[in-house]
């Protein structure tokens, strides 16, 4: 079985990783959402939120499982027998940047990193944009899934 691991914060989950994840599970048997947990984090929206929110857009997917995880992308990589993680790209920053950790998960394991370009319609959303949105009370509900929208 070809396993991928999409980690993130998903601090929420929005279109551009909607957009991955289902180009992901034409890629591999199974896409694993794996919601990493940082105590040193200040998040919006509560770890069983954020799980919910994945959980909400993809239950009729059954390629795709969510999960949490702490520590080491690819120690956890390990426990789960995933032999690749799966990134989006939206720019060159965010490649220069998820180049640098693919060469250091390289170097410490076996595990390959596949990374997808988002489509154009996607490629300008981020968590964050999609948090400042919604402090200041505007009109997020284009960026994000419906169980997001629902949800919240």
């Amino acid at each position: 079985m070809k396993r991928a691991l999409f980690p993130g914060s998903f601090d929420p989950i929005t279109n551009g990783h909607f957009d991955i994840i289902k180009r992901g599970i034409k890629l591999f048997d199974e896409v694993v959402v794996a919601i990493g947990i940082n105590a040193e984090k200040k998040y919006m929206f509560s770890l069983e939120e954020r799980k919910a929110f994945i959980e909400g857009t993809f239950k009729d997917e059954p390629k795709v499982k969510v999960v949490t995880y702490k520590g080491l992308t690819i120690d956890f990589c390990k426990e789960i027998d995933a032999e690749f993680i799966l990134r989006g790209l939206r720019n060159p920053a965010d490649f220069e940047f998820e180049k640098a950790i693919a060469h250091t998960n390289r170097k410490l394991s076996k595990i390959e990193t596949v990374f997808l370009l988002t489509a154009s319609r996607t490629s300008f959303i981020s968590s964050s944009i999609v948090r400042d949105v919604i402090r200041n009370n505007g009109d997020y509900t284009v960026l994000v899934p419906e169980s997001v929208r629902v949800n919240r």
